[in-house]
Parts: structure tokens; sequence; C-alpha cells
């Protein structure tokens, strides 16, 4: 029997400073999502894939993809063809984090790109070492720019396949005190559209 990764992510969730939540996986559609990705549960990856339809951090902020739960699509979904680069998370203000190769011959690393620019940032951290960050504490300086008093209840309230949306938004110099914007949920898909789209119009994507 192969040994599991997920003993390790399952301690780190426990011992997480902040709320963590494993939502529960659909067997056959894990099984379905590994053999997409052609990974086993020895990997991070693998092991959440096979463990968790999702990893719901710190009050709903971070959405990291497993096999996929309620409105949340299994990672093997957000495979982009040719492009080499894999969606492992999503956060509630449209932020993805991806798993890419940047160039031949180096290890794929997690790259964030964020609604305050618009643009893709090498994190310099494999998958595993990315996801320990995440479930140990860096979310919160990570995030510290885009959050506002009272954020926590207004996270929890969203629904996991929503996002959101602020205006003015966070990458205009308008937006950049959340506190002071106008703040909604929209669909978390529309709302990364809106980004990505922001982005081809500035010339940053």
């Amino acid at each position: 029997m192969e040994q599991s990764a997920w003993s390790e992510i399952s301690a780190l969730v426990a011992a997480a400073p902040y709320p963590v939540e494993v939502l529960p996986v659909d067997s056959q559609q894990a099984a379905a999502c590994l053999a997409a990705l052609e990974i086993t549960t020895r990997s991070w990856l693998g092991a959440v894939v096979a463990n968790s339809g999702a990893l719901v951090i710190d009050h709903g902020w971070l959405r990291v993809l497993g096999g996929g739960r309620d409105g949340l699509p299994g990672v093997a979904a957000q495979m982009v063809p040719g492009a080499g680069r894999l969606v492992v998370a999503f956060d509630v203000m449209g932020g993805q984090f991806a798993w890419l190769q940047a160039e031949p011959a180096v290890r794929p690393t997690v790259h964030y790109f964020g609604p305050e620019d618009l643009a893709w940032q090498d994190l310099e951290l494999g998958y595993g070492d990315w996801l320990e960050a995440m479930l140990t504490g860096a979310l919160t300086g990570f995030y510290e720019g885009l959050r506002w008093p009272g954020w926590e209840a207004e996270v929890a309230g969203v629904a996991l396949d929503q996002g959101i949306s602020a205006w003015p938004p966070p990458w205009t110099r308008e937006g950049k005190d959340l506190s002071a914007v106008s703040r909604k949920p929209i669909l978390l898909a529309e709302l990364v559209s809106v980004h990505q789209d922001a982005a081809r119009q500035l010339g940053s994507l």
C-alpha cells in the first residue's frame, strides 16, 4: 500500500492558527481527478485530491482545490491545455494560485495572480511548501493589504462558489483601501474572469 502524504497535511490542518475545513470527498470523482493529473497520493497535491473536496482556510478566504465540492471544481478541471499551468486554489477576492513550470528543466513552483496588481508572481515554492505555509499562518501576512475590519464574518457568509467583488477594484488607486469600497458577492468564476479581462486590457497578463 502506498504511503499517503495526507497524515502530514491533516496534522497541519489540526494545528493551523485559523479555521480550516476539510470538505468531504467523492471517492469516484477524486479517483478520476488523480488519473487525469497522473499523480499519486504520495504527493501533497494527490493527497489533497484523494482526501478532500477542498480545503477551506481562514473563514473561507482561501479555497485549496481537491477532488471538487460545493460548487468548487476539482483540480483536474483547472488544467489549461498547452499553458503548463494548473490552478490549485482561489481566494475570496478572485486571486488564483497556479502551479506551473516557468522554464524547461526547472521544478514547477506556485505562482499567484492577485487582484491588486493583476500579474503573476512566482512565490518560488513547490506545492507542498506552499500548502504548508498556507496552513501554518502565512495567509495573515500575505493578505494584509487586501483585508478590512470585520472581513471574517463577511467572508464566512459568502458561498464557496462566490467571491467578493470590490468597486472601485483593488488594482486602482481609489480601490486600495478595501474598507472604503463597495463590496458584494458574485460568482467566483465571473470575478476571476473580470480580473483576467482587466489584466489583458492593461497589458499585464
